[in-house]
């Protein structure tokens, strides 16, 4: 065993504990796959990454992504908190306010930048999603597991981009909120259709900071809610983009996440017909090492 440096960063926030947090391990050469699941499986958050040596020339560092059963190709809090774990450390730095990252999905760009009152965000580029909308008998049998009726104008579709994310737009922000889903029939729904998790959004009212609610349930990977969820936002994006809602929504908005667990996550969408980005502030709550 050896000391490892390791950080734990709390995601989509700028106060501790009111974002999405991620276990970070900054040296995690000559680990194995099954001690990086250890690892994961034993953090217990919704993902623990691993900083392994760059194999591809154009990324400036390559991650791998686990949550507490199964290494995943993309997601995005976690991309975004090795990111800000990497800066912090002096390990990297953004070239010309950019960065490339590494991972299974293959090579994902970065966009780092300060805003007015000199905060940083760190913003990444969705993989292009693949979309396939859900038939009559999906969307059905969704209904059934989250409790609650789906608008059929606008049906589910199953967004890819790594992560196999279902998104489902419902009426308004406070339907998203009171949604209570049926958990182990949820898990049961995913395992059987090989998704990632379900995302359901809504809209807030005209006054609010953000302009939409969001929540991203992925029991089938031992997370029954995901607090902020970086690629699910990112999906949300997607959706509204293939289903033409980016003249109402607007190309730049933010999303609010995190508000039934007690988190206050925000998360800033730009949308446009080449890119979806999500972008959000980090802070660090853990720094120190751990024996691996």
């Amino acid at each position: 065993m050896a000391n490892r440096n390791f950080k734990q960063v709390d995601v989509f926030t700028n106060s501790p504990f009111k974002g999405n947090p991620v276990a970070v391990v900054l040296d995690a050469d000559g680990l194995s796959t099954e001690q990086m699941q250890q690892v994961a499986n034993w953090t217990n958050l919704s993902e623990t990454t691993f900083v392994v040596a760059v194999t591809d020339p154009g990324a400036d560092y390559h991650v791998r992504i686990f949550t507490p059963r199964a290494e995943l190709p993309f997601a995005g809090h976690p991309t975004i908190g090795t990111a800000h774990a990497l800066l912090e450390a002096g390990l990297i730095e953004a070239k010309d306010g950019a960065l490339v990252q590494q991972c299974r999905a293959g090579l994902v760009k970065l966009e780092v930048t300060k805003d007015a009152h000199g905060a940083q965000w760190i913003a990444f580029a969705l993989p292009e999603p693949a979309m396939t909308v859900l038939n009559p008998r999906q969307v059905d049998a969704l209904e059934e597991v989250l409790g609650l009726p789906l608008q059929r104008q606008l049906p589910p579709w199953l967004v890819d981009v790594g992560p196999r994310w279902v998104v489902a737009q419902l009426r308004n922000a406070h339907n998203v909120l009171a949604a209570r889903p049926d958990m182990q029939r949820l898990k049961a729904h995913d395992l059987q259709a090989k998704y990632t998790g379900v995302v359901i959004f809504g809209e807030h009212e005209a006054e609010a900071a953000a302009k939409i609610e969001i929540r991203a349930f992925a029991p089938a990977h031992g997370i029954e809610e995901d607090p902020v969820c970086g690629s699910g936002t990112g999906c949300v994006g997607a959706f509204i983009r293939h289903s033409g809602q980016i003249a109402h929504f607007g190309s730049k908005f933010l999303a609010a996440q995190g508000a039934v667990l007690g988190r206050a996550g925000v998360l800033r969408l730009a949308l446009s017909e080449q890119t979806i980005q999500v972008g959000g502030n980090a802070v660090t709550c853990v720094d120190g090492t751990i024996a691996i």
